[in-house]
């Protein structure tokens, strides 16, 4: 059987397409250049000639604040290039899996997220985002997640390494909070539920929550730096403001995950602690 990825060369296509291979899957993973998804007529092209068995969209417009400049934009790679995928992959019997995320959220809940919350997304990011798990249709599975970090690609622990590799303090926020995800956990998830054809809608992160702020303690404590270059700050006092607005709270409770009887994703300092010793900074 083969999986058709989109999104290739990204951090989460990256580990998805090991993934995908490890449940026997033959992948074909198309980035930017090889497949325009926003493009409905090649959309369907690429699926009639491929006739996979399983298609993961993992592309996206995840540029949260340039999202705020050009919602047109972000909406027709993250909302309606999905509708495209889904046509596509009716039409050769294929199950679509497409990854969304925690800003679908407002962040006012004070508890953790379940799949059965109302989402109110507050920024063009989640709102596009929301629309494309709507254009996915009943049968998809949609798999949200959150803070994404990994080996492959600009994320928030190589840019904490850099960071620490100067002087001075690190300003991080403590009044949003999250739950950290690695990218070669979330892709075993991901490839589990692809392979299955598992429908429905997920919440998928790493165990445990944190604060930007904590997280980035944690990272420092993990590589021997010293943690009291790290300073909290709340949201207001980011400089430069951002442009899009950060949910408070987006801690994603993975109930429908657990309730299909499989395990919990470990511990995200568990898996940090993998991915600096993959990128050579362990202390």
């Amino acid at each position: 059987m083969t999986a058709l990825l989109t999104g290739g060369g990204g951090q989460l296509a990256t580990e998805l397409v090991p993934a995908l291979q490890r449940q026997g899957l033959a992948v074909v993973a198309l980035g930017r250049t090889e497949l325009d998804i926003t493009d409905e007529g090649a959309v369907m092209t690429a699926v009639r000639r491929l006739r996979p068995a399983v298609i993961v969209n993992a592309a996206a417009d995840a540029d949260v604040d340039g999202c705020e400049r050009r919602e047109a934009a972000a909406l027709a790679v993250n909302g309606t290039a999905v509708g495209h995928l889904a046509d596509a992959a009716a039409s050769v019997g294929a199950h679509l899996v497409t990854v969304s995320t925690d800003y679908v959220f407002d962040g006012s809940k004070p508890s953790p997220y379940v799949e059965s919350d109302p989402p109110n997304p507050q920024s063009a990011y989640g709102r596009t985002k929301l629309a494309g798990e709507r254009a996915a249709g009943d049968g998809a599975t949609i798999v949200r997640t959150a803070w994404l970090a990994g080996a492959h690609g600009p994320n928030i622990v190589k840019t904490v390494l850099w960071l620490l590799e100067g002087d001075g303090e690190l300003r991080f926020v403590d009044d949003q909070r999250g739950s950290p995800t690695f990218a070669a956990d979330l892709a075993e998830a991901i490839a589990n539920l692809a392979v299955e054809r598992t429908e429905g809608l997920f919440h998928l992160t790493n165990s445990g929550s944190v604060s930007w702020y904590e997280f980035v303690v944690e990272i420092a404590r993990q590589v021997g730096a010293d943690v009291g270059r790290v300073v909290p700050i709340s949201s207001a006092e980011l400089e430069p403001p951002r442009p899009a607005p950060r949910p408070a709270n987006s801690v994603l409770d993975n109930a429908a995950w657990r309730a299909s009887g499989r395990a919990p994703l470990r511990h995200h300092r568990e898996a940090l602690g993998d991915l600096l010793g993959e990128l050579g900074a362990r202390g």
